[in-house]
């Protein structure tokens, strides 16, 4: 057999699974001008966080009798926010066809039980005229600690604050604070501190296993974070500049 013959029979891929972290957005309405606000509110919480997220759309919980859906400017709406959808999961006849327009995946509904990332909506309110004034300095709130392991899908976050997790905190799960964050376990979450822009926080964990660490909106995932020589190993993140530090505690 000739050297050619070999090339040709080498395989050029290899299917594998992955255990990643999808964001599901699950609308209850359907109202593109109240979506765009309120994500214009969740992004101003993180900055350079939602660049590029992926998520799927999930359509089986609008009510019936909604207006008819615009897929395409809805997609258009999450992508101006750095959304960017996956797949649509859908049982609607009308919405897994234009799914299949779009040659987007449709998934069925879920059956798993899943926990909202984001338990609190922001109240609507009036735009005001004149322009808000800001503390400068963010009220500093007790440390919040939590004692029990953080699962899956679980959204915590201590503003005006330290956050303090006595427990493992899994793949999926989210740490926010606008202070530091400690983590006296595994981290295979996503742990953003600082997340009004104080660069002083520091994220410390006894293992650093994590999807996403970020400080003051500087982020680096889970890809880069597996290059450190200290994956696995007990560090504090801190702030330099822009750069993000790794170092042994």
């Amino acid at each position: 057999m000739s050297q050619a013959d070999l090339l040709d029979q080498d395989p050029v891929f290899q299917l594998k699974g992955s255990m990643l972290a999808i964001t599901v957005m699950e609308l209850a309405h359907y109202d593109l001008e109240r979506l765009d606000r309120q994500l214009d509110e969740k992004v101003a919480q993180a900055p350079n966080f939602f660049q590029n997220t992926p998520l799927v759309m999930a359509l089986d919980k609008l009510p019936d009798g909604a207006l008819a859906l615009d897929l395409p400017a809805l997609l258009d709406v999450c992508r101006r926010h750095g959304l960017r959808t996956l797949a649509v999961r859908a049982s609607r006849v009308e919405h897994i066809a234009a799914a299949d327009a779009l040659d987007i995946p449709v998934l069925p509904p879920s059956g798993a039980r899943e926990r909202p990332i984001d338990p609190v909506e922001p109240t609507a309110r009036k735009k005001v005229e004149k322009p808000v004034e800001k503390p400068l300095e963010p009220t500093v709130q007790p440390t919040r600690i939590i004692t029990t392991p953080v699962r899956g899908g679980q959204q915590i976050y201590a503003p005006g604050g330290d956050l303090v997790v006595l427990a493992a905190v899994s793949p999926g799960a989210e740490l926010l604070a606008d202070g530091n964050i400690h983590v006296y376990g595994p981290m295979r979450g996503r742990a953003l501190a600082g997340i009004k822009g104080d660069a002083k926080a520091r994220i410390f964990c006894q293992q650093l296993a994590a999807e996403l660490v970020s400080v003051a909106g500087q982020y680096k995932v889970a890809e880069d974070l597996r290059r450190d020589p200290l994956w696995g190993q007990q560090v504090q993140v801190s702030l330099s500049g822009d750069v993000l530090n790794i170092t042994r505690l």
